[in-house]
C-alpha cells in the first residue's frame, strides 16, 4: 500500500492529455448499504456525507477533473434522497437516471442503465468506493485492445476482505480468487471499462452479479483484461473505512 503521502501528490498530478471523455460514466447508486446502516441509518451508502458532503459528489467531482461529463445513475434504494444532489450539479454534467423498481444485483442495474448508453464503451464505477484510476490509461488500454471489459485493479497487501485477480502477460484476465487472506495481490477495484454492445449481447438473467455471472463466467472466452491502478482507493462499505475517509479526504480532497 502507498502512503498516503504518495497518494494524495499522485491525486493533485492527474495525468497529461486525459481521454476520459471518451467514456460516458455509469454510477452504480442503488445499493442497500446493510453493514453501512449502523452509521447511516437512512441514507443510500453513496449519499453518506464525508466532511458535510455526500460520498457521491466527490466521486462525480474527481471525474469531471478527468474530463468526464456525462454520467448515467443507477439508482434503487431510496432513489429519492439524490433529487437535491443531482438537481444541484453544474449545468456542464449532463446526466440520465436508470432507476430499478426492485434490485436486480450488480448485472442487473448495469444492464438497465447500458440501455440509456450514447457512447460504444462506458465506464462503470461504484458510488461507494473512490478510486482514482487514469482514465485516459483506461480509455487508451481498452481500445487498443478491442477489449469487452477491463477491470481496473489495486495491489493491495496482508488484507482478506477481497478476492485477487491474475493476468497475463498481455493483462487478459487468467483467474478471480475467492476471498481468503493473502500477503499481496491485485483486488478488482470494482472501476471497469465495458463495450455495451458485447455486454448487452449476453445471455443473462433478469437479476445476476456482474462480478459472479459475467466477469466470472465469461473471462476464458471473452476479452476481458485488467490495467493496474497503484492510486488512492477506499471502500466505505463498512463502518471503520467511512471514518477513515472523514481523514482521509481532508488531505486529498481539498
Amino acid at each position: 500500500m502507498n502512503k498516503i503521502s504518495d497518494l494524495i501528490s499522485n491525486h493533485q498530478n492527474p495525468p497529461s492529455g486525459v481521454g476520459g471523455n471518451n467514456f460516458e460514466a455509469i454510477i452504480l447508486a442503488g445499493g442497500l448499504g446493510t453493514r453501512l446502516r449502523s452509521a447511516v441509518p437512512d441514507l443510500p451508502k453513496c449519499m453518506a456525507p464525508v466532511n458535510g458532503k455526500p460520498f457521491i459528489l466527490y466521486i462525480i467531482e474527481y471525474l469531471q477533473k478527468q474530463g468526464i461529463h456525462n454520467f448515467i445513475f443507477a439508482l434503487g434504494y431510496k432513489h429519492e434522497y439524490f433529487d437535491g444532489v443531482l438537481n444541484g450539479l453544474p449545468s456542464k454534467v449532463n446526466y440520465q437516471l436508470s432507476t430499478e423498481q426492485e434490485p436486480l444485483g450488480t448485472g442487473g442495474a448495469i444492464r438497465l442503465a447500458c440501455n440509456k448508453a450514447l457512447t460504444e464503451n462506458v465506464m462503470i464505477l461504484n458510488g461507494d468506493t473512490m478510486f482514482t484510476v487514469d482514465t485516459a490509461a483506461l480509455s487508451s488500454f481498452h481500445s487498443q485492445n478491442q477489449a469487452d471489459c477491463t477491470l481496473c485493479l489495486k495491489p493491495m497487501q496482508h488484507f482478506d476482505r477481497y478476492g485477487v485477480v491474475e493476468l497475463d502477460k498481455n493483462k487478459q484476465v487468467t483467474s478471480f480468487k475467492e476471498k481468503q487472506f493473502y500477503k499481496e495481490g491485485l483486488i478488482n477495484g470494482g472501476v471497469y471499462a465495458l463495450n455495451v454492445k458485447q455486454f448487452l449481447s449476453k445471455e443473462l438473467p433478469e437479476k445476476f452479479s456482474f462480478e459472479k455471472e459475467y466477469l466470472e463466467k465469461y473471462y476464458t472466452e471473452g476479452k476481458i483484461y485488467g490495467t493496474i491502478h497503484d492510486k488512492y482507493f477506499i471502500d466505505i462499505g463498512i463502518p471503520e473505512d467511512y471514518e477513515r475517509a472523514q481523514s482521509e479526504f481532508l488531505q486529498i480532497f481539498v
